[in-house]
């Protein structure tokens, strides 16, 4: 890098990296207002009702978000390539009770029961990539549908009695309700998941400073670093102190990770923000539109069943209310708080871990003061207005 290459990226930067951050912020595709919003609802629900930041409360906050946060994450998918599935619900619902009669009724291994209750969010995708891509039509118009016909095959899956109760001492029961990370493999977690991110930013440094090209500095990585080991060691430490880190968390993590490597360093990645930003563009540039398409209703429809599996294991049961009405509005309404654009594009894979904590803290919080559903659904509903207002305002300075 040049020194005036060098000056330049200074004086744009403001002063360092607290000028970096501010720059971030000001930017559309930052977290951190989401994050910053995030610990200011924490902040105040704590001061309103101290037990929200109890180690225990804040156990079962993870252990209700995983599930519909697997959802939302497939939800971001589709968004950033300029669709929507409202019918994830619906499917989740479908999901469990595959695994339920699955398991139960008809007597299969639980481990071939949820391969079926899978194998049917692949399938829903894939009808969904050919009716979009074959046929033009609409995603609000075929996802609605598949709602309604989708809750119809859970009514008729689950049989006259509505209600399914799985064995509560099966592998999978215990796994997801009583399954927690040991101590030891958390901290052995927290340092790997350390030492590998800077390694990825010091390689990456590295290439953009063979190719002349802007890069981070060393005391920005180290001061990355630092937050990164400091929060991951706060949540070990906190939530130790209770039950832990339970498995269906870590499942969820494990998911997000992967998908936000997929979307930032691979082709594919590169492929569904491309048809999400301008999808003639995308098609004249060469991009393989209608398999991105494909491939990310196969992967939000697979995601939906799982957040199935998963609910259908912590309840320890399914039935008719399982993916109800709220479920697909929650899992949508966590992307679009988390950052991701309705209109495709911008997004994140950790919008959805944003934002299903925001819902489910509001929620989480709402319900220890003894507040009614009424007006939990009312604030959700003002905070997804208010993010989608915050996302017209992003796209309109954007297109300006």
């Amino acid at each position: 890098m040049s020194a005036q290459q060098a000056v330049t990226g200074a004086a744009l930067s403001g002063a360092g990296l607290p000028g970096a951050v501010w720059q971030r912020m000001r930017g559309g595709n930052s977290l951190l207002p989401i994050v910053a919003a995030l610990v200011g609802i924490w902040l105040v629900l704590g001061a309103v009702n101290p037990a929200f930041l109890a180690p225990e409360n804040l156990v079962n906050l993870t252990l209700q978000s995983a599930p519909v946060g697997v959802i939302a994450l497939g939800v971001v998918l589709v968004l950033l390539v300029g669709q929507i599935d409202l019918s994830v619900g619906s499917l989740s619902g479908l999901a469990a009770a595959v695994v339920a009669v699955g398991s139960v009724t008809l007597g299969w291994p639980v481990a071939l029961a949820i391969g079926a209750a899978l194998a049917c969010g692949v399938v829903v995708g894939l009808g969904y990539g050919a009716l979009s891509t074959r046929l033009g039509l609409p995603s609000f118009v075929f996802t609605l549908a598949g709602l309604l016909f989708l809750a119809g095959v859970q009514l008729r899956v689950l049989g006259p009695f509505g209600s399914i109760n799985l064995p509560f001492d099966s592998w999978f029961v215990r796994s997801v309700q009583q399954g927690f990370l040991p101590t030891p493999a958390a901290w052995a977690l927290v340092a790997a998941v350390v030492v590998t991110s800077v390694a990825v930013q010091l390689t990456a440094r590295a290439r953009r400073r063979r190719a002349d090209l802007a890069c981070a500095s060393v005391p920005q990585i180290v001061v990355r670093t630092g937050v990164l080991a400091a929060v991951l060691s706060g949540i070990v430490a906190y939530l130790g102190s209770a039950r832990g880190i339970g498995y269906s968390v870590v499942l969820f993590a494990l998911l997000v990770v992967v998908t936000d490597v997929l979307l930032r360093r691979t082709r594919w990645g590169r492929s569904v923000r491309a048809v999400g930003g301008d999808r003639r563009a995308a098609m004249l540039a060469g991009v393989p539109v209608q398999r991105t398409v494909v491939l990310c209703f196969v992967a939000c429809s697979t995601l939906a069943a799982l957040g199935g599996v998963l609910a259908a294991g912590r309840l320890g049961a399914a039935n008719q209310g399982t993916g109800g009405a709220d479920t697909y509005l929650v899992a949508i309404a966590a992307a679009v708080i988390g950052g991701t654009s309705l209109f495709g594009g911008r997004g994140s894979a950790w919008s959805a871990v944003l934002g299903v904590l925001v819902i489910q803290s509001i929620a989480n919080g709402l319900t220890l003061m003894n507040v009614d559903q009424a007006a939990r659904y009312m604030v959700t509903g003002a905070v997804l207005l208010l993010a989608i207002i915050i996302d017209m305002l992003m796209r309109k300075r954007r297109e300006a």
